[in-house]
């Protein structure tokens, strides 16, 4: 069953999603990043460009013909067929479609009141249909 982590209180959800990345990628796993539009698609597609002077994270956006060779995939459709399912991290205010496929979600949850409201009541889906469930917030020990 999908292992769902939440990890909220996010000032910035974007330089957040790119650790994830760059956690996943070390650890040689694949990972998907849902951006809620395809603007932050983009942003996010440059942010992984300049994390680091040191890191090189290799990413294409989901319909680039080297996504099947590639771990670290963009999209902003929910709906898309991914060339992997181990792990996915969330930027949208749904509930990703193909939840179920991947082994790991991540939850990425700003301090934003609305983006908290709509994490909560994922939270209480994900627990009524017995996801196995963590949750992490930022900035506390």
């Amino acid at each position: 069953m999908t292992r769902i982590d939440f990890h909220t209180n996010i000032p910035d959800k974007l330089s957040y999603a790119c650790r994830l990345a760059r956690k996943a990628y070390a650890s040689r796993a694949r990972v998907v990043l849902l951006a809620e539009d395809a603007v932050q698609a983009a942003a996010l597609d440059a942010a992984l460009w300049t994390l680091s002077e040191t890191d090189f994270l290799p990413h294409v956006m989901v319909g680039d013909p080297l996504a099947a060779h590639t771990p670290i995939i963009i999209t902003d459709r929910d709906d898309a067929e991914l060339p992997h399912y181990d792990m996915l991290v969330n930027l949208t205010r749904a509930t990703p479609a193909q939840l179920g496929r991947f082994q790991r979600v991540f939850e990425i949850i700003s301090t934003d009141d609305s983006d908290a409201a709509a994490g909560r009541k994922r939270y209480v889906a994900y627990k009524q249909q017995s996801y196995p469930l963590t949750h992490f917030v930022a900035g506390q020990s």
